[in-house]
């Protein structure tokens, strides 16, 4: 009797050391319980039974977008880590690398884009898209063009757009965090 109740416990164990699910969902749920939690970042799972889609609300602390909330989807596929997640600005917005329907030119998200890397590795070029643009590698080349010939001219044309303005033809989305004081006064980025 002792030798099957230690055979039973043994099997119970294993059973549980066992993965459950696809390889690329134990990867996700491993990286999404290891994203380092931010007071400016803020993921949202509107089905908390699916982690492969989930939101992120960005709110950049310095910089040309201060003062505004940034709003991306996320995307994981099967192939996940193999493949990088699918990420979508949600709004239209006034950005060298995120074209006005919400493509992200980020090189993790593309050639970059190694299983060894992770969501966390994503976020923080997400964030570094919004503290440092980068008009090299634009798929917004208005953005691009206009940030690299005056940064004042593009700086105004930002805090413009980031408030819902139109320029030329393109109606973006005002995306003002209306808890941030600072949102209120653009003016004092003139």
């Amino acid at each position: 009797m002792l030798k099957i109740w230690k055979q039973k416990k043994t099997e119970a164990e294993a059973q549980r050391l066992k993965p459950k699910g696809l390889p690329s969902r134990i990867r996700l749920q491993k990286d999404i319980s290891e994203i380092i939690p931010s007071k400016d970042t803020d993921i949202k799972f509107p089905n908390t039974s699916d982690q492969t889609r989930f939101n992120m609300v960005y709110r950049p602390p310095t910089g040309y977008y201060e003062g505004g909330e940034f709003r991306f989807s996320f995307e994981i596929s099967e192939n996940y880590p193999h493949e990088a997640p699918k990420v979508l600005c949600t709004q239209t917005i006034f950005h060298p690398n995120i074209d006005t329907e919400g493509h992200v030119c980020l090189n993790v998200l593309r050639e970059d884009w190694k299983p060894v890397l992770n969501i966390q590795s994503v976020i923080f070029g997400l964030q570094m898209l919004f503290l440092e643009p980068n008009p090299e590698d634009p798929l917004n080349k208005e953005a691009a063009s206009t940030m690299i010939e005056d940064r004042n001219r593009f700086a105004r044309t930002v805090r413009e757009t980031m408030t819902g303005y139109t320029c030329n033809g393109v109606s973006y989305d005002n995306v003002m965090d209306p808890k941030n004081p600072k949102a209120k006064n653009i003016s004092h980025y003139y």
